[in-house]
């Protein structure tokens, strides 16, 4: 038999509920290969196998009840600003060092409900910009990106099946890109943010990461009860290229990139049009940065009146920065997301998705930056589905990504024709 730790999420799962592997078994497989990679790579902020252990007899003993558990005894990383019951919640700060919730976040009671094996994974600070000690999984020399770091590592070394990020600016697409990953941001709203420490109201969105498309489709199936099948979609897709605001800051090995997989998708039929969005999606991804940080330093006002010296100097510097600045320009912010918003659907009439994309280049040298959100925070701030796919590699061989966008609520539809460029680019 086959090392169960190399099974893929949906290959695992299957053989679950064959009964021909065991979540006890697939444990002690997934167990040994961490043992083999965490002491550089350093995903968890919390992992313990006898509790690791525990959760996986338990789901055994719930299958042999007769309990239908579609992620039985899968490995699902949980982002540590997701709260759980039975593992410390620290998000990423000393100030909560040790803190145990009662409850789990909503998010991760879907995942236990659905049979999933529960660790955390590393944060930066409240999922902002002061990184952990994550690396990359590809070159330890190199950042995993961020904020997710820890899920997006874990996925990219095989160490979890699947795992839960969240993104604010860049926090799903831009590690999973890094780390050579499927990272899906789904519908803004699409898993209840109750039990997540929130930094900014308006933009703040769960995700999952995964080593395949297939994967994040069982899994967004299983967790949310709606159908994210992958479909052959029996045409070949409209893309709008867009470079957005952001275009100037791509770096040669990302033009490169967005060229050849324009020239793939072609050969394989589809149409890929330059796009610009316009002057309202500008002014949105310029207040973006004003938004995310006025929410956040409202969100922070505990941590900022009764713990500000556990604060890292960069994210005090922009909490108080953000509390300078004046209340209008927060509606403002606001107002001109809701414009973008409102314009999107328009905006890429007559194509079925957006083709752009995951990151600026490759993942960055060194662990005091996790890169930069400029090509997530316009999709972000426009609560749309977008999903970074495997694409190529850059000159340091560190994987680049692709990323497919949809309208709001086209959460499938992204997937599909990510899948379906996949194929052009992969055969």
């Amino acid at each position: 038999m086959p090392d169960p730790s190399t099974l893929s999420a949906s290959e695992a799962a299957a053989q679950i509920a064959a009964g021909t592997l065991s979540a006890s078994a697939l444990a002690e497989a997934m167990l040994a290969r961490i043992a083999k990679r965490e002491k550089v790579l350093q995903a968890f902020a919390w992992l313990k196998p006898a509790q690791i252990r525990k959760q996986a007899a338990d789901v055994d003993a719930a299958l042999k009840a007769g309990r239908k558990l579609p992620l039985a005894g899968l490995f699902l990383g949980v982002k540590d600003v997701l709260d759980t019951c039975d593992h410390p919640s620290q998000y990423g700060s000393p100030i909560w060092a040790g803190h145990k919730p009662r409850n789990d976040a909503a998010s991760v009671a879907l995942a236990r409900r659905a049979g999933a094996v529960i660790s955390k994974t590393v944060t930066t600070e409240f999922a902002t910009r002061h990184p952990g000690p994550t690396t990359n999984p590809h070159n330890p020399a190199h950042s995993p990106g961020g904020s997710s770091s820890g899920s997006a590592a874990g996925v990219g070394a095989g160490l979890l099946h699947l795992a839960y990020g969240t993104q604010t600016g860049g926090s799903i697409v831009r590690p999973a890109a890094y780390c050579g990953i499927v990272g899906f941001k789904p519908s803004w709203g699409t898993f209840h943010r109750a039990g997540m420490k929130v930094m900014s109201e308006s933009l703040d969105t769960i995700g999952l990461m995964a080593g395949s498309l297939a994967d994040i489709a069982f899994a967004m199936t299983a967790l949310t009860g709606v159908d994210h099948a992958l479909p052959q979609p029996g045409k070949a897709p409209r893309l709008a290229l867009v470079m957005g605001p952001s275009a100037k800051l791509a770096a040669p090995e990302t033009l490169e990139l967005m060229d050849k997989v324009a020239y793939a998708a072609r050969a394989k039929g589809a149409t890929v049009t330059p796009l610009e969005l316009g002057a309202p999606f500008a002014t949105a991804y310029e207040l973006h940065p004003h938004v995310m940080n006025m929410e956040s330093a409202e969100a922070m006002g505990w941590e900022l009146d009764h713990a500000r010296e556990g604060l890292s100097a960069v994210l005090r510097e922009r909490l108080d920065w953000a509390m300078g600045e004046p209340r209008a320009k927060l509606a403002e912010g606001r107002a001109a997301f809701q414009a973008a918003q409102d314009g999107f659907a328009a905006a890429i009439s007559g194509y079925d998705a957006v083709l752009t994309p995951s990151a600026p280049g490759e993942a960055p040298e060194g662990l005091a930056s996790t890169g930069d959100a400029a090509f997530n925070s316009l999709w972000t701030l426009l609560h749309v589905p977008a999903v970074t796919i495997p694409a190529g590699k850059g000159p340091k061989g560190l994987p680049l990504g692709a990323q497919i966008v949809t309208p709001r609520g086209q959460d499938a539809a992204a997937l599909m024709w990510a899948e379906w460029l996949r194929g052009a680019l992969h055969g």
